[in-house]
């Protein structure tokens, strides 16, 4: 929707600038191609595939793969990363089209949210121990922030509005079918938000099990820890833990569509608590974006929490073997990869003391609990 949508109809049409003519959003526009511009060139003069010190193996020469990946294809990480920014470069520009064509659509204000939200994706990366493959394009290892992640934190990740923010244009789809199918006194349309969260919550668990599997299958990364119970291909660097992780980033999912959701007023869940809230009443496409930007990051924070939970409970106790990445440490915070006979060199990373849990330890005996681990040249 626009911002004409948010203003008294009655206004007088002589203070409208004419159409065609570019209004005071142009400079703007100007800043935020700049930033833009000057984030990709950094990106570009700082990223990397070699890896810092803290991380490197040094006892491994070249990077080895002891893993058999989907179709027995090698370069997967490439295809993925060229196929990124050709996504990146249309989503940029579904973004310009879309905010020149209706400025301060709700929509596109959650385009941009769920991308801004990457900020805490090295966190997100410790929390469930998500490990990526060194080969991506990285952000150099050392910087704050950049170094809570298990390996490396790549810049793939600027993808995530397709992932977090897709599933919403699925739901509300069915949604309006069924709305104009059933009438008004169904309760698709008595309820809306509870059904668009429903929805949601279904064709998201579906849409990130499938893209998930798919990822972790091609070498992207992989989740060194999981709970047993709940989660597919144990004990393989293949394996995911479904029903954690596929209901989890529904946490962002959900609010993410209700907060776009327009009633037959025309305005949006978030248009309406900025309205409440009193937030920059004069500017209500700011209020709008900070309500979005606010809630959605606190629920990126839950999912975070989720997994926090898991893993200082010492439930996750299915590592992935062998250790895809030989050319990095193995990330072992709590000892488990020791205990089930992986040889090190050991990383136990950023935030590995308290943040860990009761169940940190990491001066366990090489194989104390098995040996499953132990031999790295095996398939996965």
């Amino acid at each position: 929707m626009s911002t004409e949508e948010s203003t008294p109809l009655l206004v007088d049409s002589q203070k409208q600038p004419p159409r065609g003519r570019r209004g005071k959003g142009s400079l703007g526009s100007w800043l935020a191609g700049i930033g833009l511009l000057a984030f990709v060139g950094l990106f570009i003069a700082v990223s990397r595939t070699e890896l810092h010190p803290r991380v490197a193996n040094p006892n491994t020469v070249g990077r080895p793969r002891p893993v058999d990946y989907l179709f027995d294809f090698a370069d997967w990480m490439w295809v993925v990363q060229i196929a990124t920014a050709l996504l990146l470069v249309t989503l940029i520009v579904i973004f310009i089209v879309g905010w020149r064509r209706n400025p301060g659509s709700p929509v596109m204000l959650m385009f941009l949210v769920t991308t801004l939200i990457v900020w805490q994706d090295p966190i997100m990366n410790w929390a469930p121990y998500a490990v990526y493959n060194p080969d991506l394009l990285h952000w150099p290892e050392s910087w704050y922030l950049i170094m809570m992640s298990p390996t490396v934190e790549p810049f793939i990740v600027f993808g995530y509005v397709t992932f977090y923010f897709g599933p919403y244009f699925v739901a509300i789809w069915i949604l309006r079918k069924w709305q104009a199918k059933r009438g008004p006194e169904a309760f698709v349309s008595r309820h809306p938000l509870i059904s668009l969260g429903g929805l949601v919550l279904v064709i998201g668990f579906v849409f990130d099990a499938f893209l998930e599997v798919g990822s972790i299958r091609t070498g992207l990364y992989i989740y060194s820890q999981v709970i047993p119970f709940g989660s597919i291909f144990n004990g393989t660097p293949f394996q995911f833990p479904l029903i954690w992780e596929s209901l989890a980033v529904t946490f962002v999912m959900i609010p993410a569509a209700i907060l776009v959701y327009r009633d037959d007023t025309g305005k949006s869940v978030a248009e309406k608590l900025a309205a409440r809230a009193k937030l920059f009443p004069t500017k209500p496409v700011l209020g709008t974006f900070l309500v979005m930007f606010a809630i959605i990051n606190v629920a990126y924070f839950a999912y975070g929490g989720w997994f926090w939970a898991i893993k200082a409970s010492g439930l996750a106790t299915s590592v992935a073997c062998p250790w895809p990445y030989p050319e990095a440490k193995v990330y072992d915070p709590q000892g488990y990869y020791r205990a089930n006979g992986a040889e090190g060199p050991y990383s136990v990373g950023k935030w590995s003391t308290w943040q860990q849990g009761p169940f940190s330890d990491v001066d366990v005996e090489l194989g104390s609990k098995s040996m499953r681990c132990a031999t790295q040249d095996s398939n996965g």
